[in-house]
C-alpha cells in the first residue's frame, strides 16, 4: 500500500473497549468491519438454548478474528466477550471489501488466515474425539505461545470453557504442569515457562504447530 493509502485506512480504523466480562460484539449484531485485538484479550463465545456457554476461540493482542464471517455473513454468529479491559480495532467493512477486491498481497494474506482457522477447526475436531485432557490444555496454551504470549491472565474457568474442560481439570493439568516445571501459576495467571515442552505434548506428530484450536464441550 502507498503511504497515502496507509494513512487513509488508520484514519478510519475504530475502537471498541470493554471491560472485562462485557461484550464487545454481540451475536445478531450487523458486522460494521474486521476486527482485531489492539490490546486485552476476548474469547469468541455461543450459547446453547439451555443456557449453556461454548467459547471456541480466545483471541490474544495482536491478532485478527472473524475474517470468514466478514467475508460471507451478514451478521456475527457469536459474542466477543473482553477476557479483561479489552480494546478492539476494527478495519470499516468499506475498506475491508475494498482491499479484498483490489489486494492480491490483502486477500493472500486472507487465505492464509482462512488455511489456519480450518486447520484449527480440523483440531478441534481431533481434541474433542481423540485427545487426553493433558493434551488438549497443552495444545490450547501452544495456541497463545504462537502468538508470541507467555504470561495469560485468565481465569482456570474461562480456561476450561475454550479448551472444553471443567474447572476442576483444568486445575488438575495445570498444577501437573507445574510440578513438571512447565508454567508457573499465580492467581488468574499461567506463565508458560517450557513452550516447547506443552509443543511436544500438543502435537506429538510434529507437523500441527499453527492449528492449535479450542474444544467446546468436555469429552
Amino acid at each position: 500500500m502507498s503511504a497515502e493509502e496507509k494513512n487513509e485506512l488508520l484514519d478510519a480504523m475504530v475502537l471498541r473497549k470493554a471491560t472485562k466480562g462485557e461484550i464487545l460484539l454481540a451475536e445478531g449484531e450487523p458486522i460494521d468491519g474486521w476486527y482485531g485485538v489492539l490490546s486485552g484479550m476476548a474469547k469468541l463465545q455461543t450459547k446453547a438454548p439451555d443456557g449453556r456457554l461454548s467459547a471456541f476461540l480466545g483471541v490474544p493482542a495482536g491478532e485478527w478474528f472473524g475474517e470468514g464471517s466478514v467475508l460471507k455473513e451478514p451478521a456475527w454468529r457469536y459474542d466477543v466477550i473482553a477476557l479483561r479491559d479489552t480494546t478492539l480495532i476494527g478495519m470499516p467493512l468499506a475498506h475491508f471489501q475494498r482491499l479484498y477486491r483490489h489486494s492480491l498481497p490483502f486477500a493472500h494474506f486472507l487465505i492464509e488466515r482462512l488455511n489456519m482457522r480450518l486447520g484449527q477447526a480440523m483440531t478441534v475436531i481431533e481434541s474433542g474425539r481423540l485427545r487426553s485432557p493433558d493434551e488438549r490444555v497443552a495444545q490450547y496454551l501452544t495456541h497463545f505461545c504462537w502468538s508470541g504470549v507467555r504470561k495469560i491472565t485468565l481465569s482456570q474457568e474461562d480456561l476450561g470453557h475454550l479448551a472444553g474442560l471443567s474447572r476442576q481439570t483444568i486445575n488438575r493439568v495445570l498444577k501437573q504442569f507445574e510440578a513438571q516445571g512447565w508454567v508457573s501459576l499465580e492467581f488468574g495467571r499461567v506463565e508458560i515457562l517450557q513452550p516447547q515442552a506443552l509443543e511436544q505434548l500438543a502435537n506429538p506428530v510434529g507437523n500441527r504447530g499453527n492449528d492449535s484450536g479450542s474444544q467446546s464441550h468436555e469429552g
